[in-house]
C-alpha cells in the first residue's frame, strides 16, 4: 500500500516541478531487523523520490557500510540526511510523517535552493557563532506546532558551518525523551546545556543559541523572552 496518496503525489509532482533547482541527495540509514519503523521509514522516502529527477535517494545499511555512518555522524536508525552540493548537518531521526512530512518536503525545496528562509538580523547573529553547535529538536507525528520548531533548527544549520540539527521522533527514541526529560514538543536541547520548550520565534531561538555558546548571558535571553510572552506553543 503506497504511503502518499494520489492527491498528495499529484500535488508534490508540480509543487517539485516548480520548486527544485538544483539537485537534493536523500540518506536513509538502515537495517533490516530491530528497527521499528525503517521499512516504512525507506518506503516514503522512495516515493518521494520518484516524484522528481531532482531528488535522489541513497540508501546505506547501518552495519554494512558502517564507514559512510560514521562520516555523517549516523549512530541510530531511521536516519535521514538532506543534502544538496554540501552536507548541511541535516538529519532526521525517526520517520518524517504526519506533520512532520511537511517539514521533510520544505527541508528538500529549501537545500535545493541554497537558501535557508532567515532575516537578515538572524544570519548576521549566526555568524557570530565560531564552535560547534548541537541542536536536537524533539518531536511527535500529530504535533502541529513542531515542524516549526525543527524548520528554524535545520535552516540554522544550512545558515551557519558549525550547527548541525536533529529531528528526534520522541516516540521511537523513548531512552533519548527520557534523558533529556521530554514532558512536551517541541523541545530543542543545544550543546546538551540549552533548552527551549515550544515552537519559538527565530529571533528567540538564535538568542538561545547564542546562550549555549557563551555569547548572551541568560539574563539577556529572559529579557529577550518577556517581550514574547505566550507564543511558544507546545503539545
Amino acid at each position: 500500500m503506497p504511503m502518499l496518496t494520489d492527491k498528495d503525489r499529484e500535488f508534490l509532482v508540480g509543487y517539485f516541478e516548480q520548486s527544485l533547482t538544483e539537485p537534493v541527495t536523500i540518506k536513509l540509514f538502515t537495517q533490516s531487523s530491530h528497527c521499528q519503523f525503517c521499512h516504512e521509514t525507506r518506503k516514503l522516502l522512495e516515493e518521494v523520490a520518484d516524484l522528481s529527477e531532482k531528488i535522489e535517494l541513497q540508501v546505506h545499511d547501518l552495519v554494512d557500510d558502517k564507514e559512510i555512518a560514521e562520516e555523517y555522524g549516523v549512530r541510530r536508525i531511521p536516519a535521514t540526511v538532506i543534502m544538496g552540493r554540501v552536507d548541511y548537518g541535516i538529519r532526521f531521526y525517526g520517520i518524517p510523517s504526519g506533520y512532520e512530512f511537511n517539514t521533510l518536503v520544505e527541508d528538500i525545496v529549501a537545500v535545493s535552493n541554497e537558501a535557508p528562509g532567515l532575516s537578515d538580523a538572524v544570519m548576521q547573529k549566526l555568524e557570530r557563532v565560531q564552535e560547534p553547535v548541537h541542536m536536537q529538536v524533539f518531536v511527535t507525528p500529530t504535533c502541529p506546532y513542531c515542524p516549526a520548531a525543527v524548520r528554524t533548527a535545520h535552516a540554522f544549520a544550512m545558515a551557519s558551518e558549525k550547527i548541525t540539527a536533529d529531528m528526534v521522533e520522541a516516540v521511537e527514541f523513548p531512552q533519548m525523551t527520557q534523558r533529556y526529560n521530554v514532558m512536551g514538543v517541541p523541545k530543542t536541547v543545544i550543546n546538551e546545556t540549552t533548552e527551549l520548550e515550544g515552537a519559538a520565534p527565530e529571533e528567540l531561538v538564535v538568542a538561545k543559541v547564542l546562550e549555549a555558546v557563551g555569547l548572551m548571558s541568560s539574563q539577556e535571553v529572559a529579557e529577550l523572552f518577556a517581550g514574547f510572552e505566550g507564543e511558544l506553543e507546545t503539545t
